[in-house]
């Protein structure tokens, strides 16, 4: 769950369409002209793995009491910021490190997203089995843009108008509502309201994976025949 600091290659097409795009790009650039020199992208990028920890700390610990998913709500804000800032830093004072910051921040991309799955999972709100079916949907879909980066030098950073942030506000409203209905028993046996959400949410990002690969398989299936190779 990440906006990625640099393309592996200045070439790369970036592609975000989410609906909070043009916002937020307005305030991390703002952001960027204020931030004090001390504050480096490696920093930030520090930061964001100390939000997804937070995230983790406060889901599992809600098992404790309901009072700790608000550490989880706080971890997703310090993740945003320290991820979202950390490339936008870097091309704002222009010390981009083009292959360092692609293999850095896609290696805590994966840590990052197992570290708010599991520790959903590990919460009295959401059984693992279907947080992990989320979690292999979203490394999925991962894995599809890395590839997509690879073979057609777009690098897709949202789907269905959502990117990262929209996915952190859903997950921060989904917390909001583990604290006001509890982890009581639902409507559907030993799977809850939050079960299904999840698990929903999961099947959506697999199906996204397999459309998308049919897609991209189709257009390098055309590019190649155009240039004889097929």
């Amino acid at each position: 769950m990440t906006d990625q600091r640099h393309d592996a290659a200045t070439t790369l097409d970036r592609i975000q369409q989410n609906f909070l795009a043009r916002s937020e790009r307005q305030l991390l650039t703002w952001l960027c002209a204020r931030m004090p020199r001390q504050v480096t992208p490696d920093l930030l990028t520090l930061l964001g793995l100390i939000g997804a920890l937070m995230t983790f700390i406060g889901y599992t610990a809600s098992n404790v009491g309901a009072s700790w998913l608000l550490l989880a709500i706080l971890g997703y804000v310090v993740q945003w910021f320290g991820d979202s800032m950390d490339g936008s830093l870097a091309r704002y004072r222009r010390i981009e490190r083009p292959s360092y910051g692609y293999f850095i921040d896609h290696s805590c991309d994966g840590l990052v997203t197992l570290l708010i799955l599991a520790g959903i999972g590990l919460s009295p709100y959401v059984t693992m089995d279907v947080a992990l079916v989320a979690l292999a949907g979203y490394l999925l879909l991962s894995i599809h843009a890395y590839l997509s980066a690879r073979v057609l030098g777009e690098f897709k950073l949202s789907y269905l108008s959502a990117g990262p942030t929209e996915l952190r506000l859903m997950l921060i409203a989904l917390t909001v509502m583990m604290m006001v209905l509890g982890d009581k028993p639902g409507l559907f046996g030993r799977w809850s309201g939050f079960d299904i959400f999840v698990g929903t949410v999961g099947v959506i990002l697999i199906i996204l994976f397999v459309g998308q690969t049919l897609v991209t398989g189709r257009r390098l299936a055309a590019h190649e025949a155009a240039n004889g190779r097929g």
